[in-house]
Parts: C-alpha cells; sequence; structure tokens
C-alpha cells in the first residue's frame, strides 16, 4: 500500500504515484536518454553530475541495447565516479546504507546486514560486495534487468520489513536534495538504532511542510549558547528550544540551519522574535 494522504506531508509525493521506469524493447533514443538520467540520479543519491563526468562508454552500450540496465547499475557503482563520491570520503557503514538506498532502494533492516557487507568487503573486496547487491534474488525480484532501481521503502509490500518505513527517512532528505549534501556529512543516519535494534520515528524530509525538518546534531548536544541564551544567564526558569530552517534575509532558501538553545523563560519572547527574523520555525519548547 503506498503512502497517498501523507504523501505531500512527507515529501514522498515525487515517488507515490510515479510507475517504475523500465527500458523496453522498443524504446525510442529519446526514452533510452531518460532511462539513463534517471539510473544516474538514483545510483549516485541525486547528487549533480557533471558532464565530463558522465560514463559515456556505459550510455553508448545501453543505447545500443548491449548492455542491461541491471548491467548498467553494475558497472556505475563500480566505477571510480562513484567510488569519489561515496566510498573513498564515508566511513563504510555511511557507505553501506547508501549502497542499501541506491542499489535496492530501501534501508538496512538490521545490523547482521551492515556486518555482512563489511565481511564480504574485507574478504572478497569491493567489487564482490557490489555484485552481492546486484546478483542478490532481492534486487531481481524487484527490478529484474531492465527497471531502474527506485526507492521501496515509501510503501508497505510483501517481503520488506515494516522497520524500513521509518528508517528510509532517516536516509532520504528530499527530492531535491543530494546525498553528499546533508547536514549529517559522511557519518551512519542508522548505526545507532540498528545497534539497538531499534525504531525512530519518521524524520520528513527538509523539503517537506516548507523546508521544515529539525534535526539535532550528529552528538546529540545542545549548544550552551545561541543567539545570545546561555544556561548561565537569568534567574528564571529555562527551556530547551529547537529551531529549525533558520536562513538570513537574502541567503537562498536551501542555505537552513537546525539549532537547539538553553533559554531562560524571560528571554523566550525575545528569542522567538529573533528566530522570526532569521525565518526560522520553532520546532519545540521543553521546560528543563
Amino acid at each position: 500500500m503506498a503512502i497517498t494522504t501523507a504523501a505531500s506531508r512527507l515529501g514522498t509525493s515525487a515517488f507515490s504515484n510515479a510507475a517504475a521506469i523500465e527500458l523496453r524493447s522498443n524504446a525510442t533514443q529519446a526514452e533510452i536518454t531518460l532511462v539513463i538520467a534517471a539510473i544516474y540520479r538514483q545510483v549516485l543519491g541525486n547528487d549533480y553530475l557533471l558532464q565530463f563526468e558522465r560514463l559515456k562508454g556505459l550510455e553508448s552500450l545501453l543505447s545500443n541495447r548491449n548492455i542491461t540496465v541491471q548491467e548498467f547499475v553494475r558497472q556505475l557503482a563500480k566505477s571510480d565516479l562513484y567510488k569519489s563520491k561515496f566510498f573513498s570520503n564515508n566511513f563504510h557503514s555511511r557507505f553501506t546504507e547508501l549502497n542499501y538506498k541506491h542499489l535496492l532502494g530501501r534501508a538496512p533492516y538490521d545490523e547482521s546486514e551492515i556486518a555482512y557487507h563489511l565481511d564480504l568487503y574485507q574478504n572478497q573486496g569491493y567489487e564482490a560486495d557490489i555484485d552481492s547487491y546486484i546478483d542478490s534474488i532481492e534486487y531481481q525480484s524487484n527490478f529484474g534487468d531492465n527497471i531502474v532501481p527506485y526507492y521501496r521503502g515509501f510503501s508497505t509490500q510483501a517481503g520488506q520489513k515494516t522497520v524500513g518505513f521509518t528508517r528510509i527517512f532517516q536516509l532520504y532528505r528530499g527530492y531535491a536534495t543530494s546525498d553528499r549534501s546533508q547536514i549529517p556529512g559522511k557519518s551512519a543516519r542508522l548505526a545507532s538504532e540498528l545497534a539497538k535494534n531499534s525504531a525512530t520515528s519518521v524524520i520528513a524530509p527538509a523539503g517537506s511542510n516548507n523546508g521544515f525538518a529539525y534535526r539535532p546534531a550528529p552528538r546529540g548536544q545542545t549548544p550552551s549558547s545561541a543567539f545570545q541564551g546561555s544556561q548561565a544567564f537569568g534567574q528564571g526558569r529555562l527551556y530547551r528550544v529547537e529551531v529549525a530552517s533558520i536562513s538570513q534575509p537574502g541567503y537562498p532558501k536551501v542555505r537552513r540551519i537546525n539549532q537547539a538553545a538553553i533559554i531562560p523563560y524571560e528571554e523566550l519572547s525575545n528569542y522567538f522574535q529573533q528566530v522570526q527574523r532569521r525565518n526560522g520555525k520553532i520546532a519545540t519548547i521543553t521546560p528543563l
């Protein structure tokens, strides 16, 4: 059952009613071009692709029907381009998360999946690890030879665990974002809950609700001061205030900051006014 009523609120409208993209036997050159663009977008996590980075040889092979979509995906994931974007500069647990997202369209289900791929990489190497996704029964049953992988985690279906639904939102941060431009950087998003075998609540993507999506700092630390508010300031009761979507006037809307601050009661009104002037939104207010 696909998301319908909550699609716009959760930022999944681009996928809720979209049909899978398939390279058909009678595809025109224009349709093949769209398939190639969809492969790049999915496998590269919507990262911007420069013209000189394109794998022209692979594109030509697919255009001439010498290889399948599945083989294009495999070779793209093994390419130096993919390695430079996701392997060389990320923790391995983050790299594995992204492989699940890019190649199988879902989030990892448990810690054993992370451990399996780490062990496979250490013992058999990078290419064997990539092959394990592409040659899996899961890949073949969902995408076959000529369907471009897509995000399956947004809908419930046979063989897919429910926990994957909440976890995919930790990895997917909106249709207009890329996997290399997110606030937490190169750290793993799911390491903690996979280790605890727990599931978090859905965190709506940054592109939903007019960009409103508070994300705490990677270490969960609240700054001691922000906007002149501090734990040492004032004598009244203290409040933890979480703010999302802060941006200075004139800045592009994509340049937004999430912040948490400890504010005394008598300074709350002044702080809220400062947040409004910075186009921010109050996410939560919690007494300490």
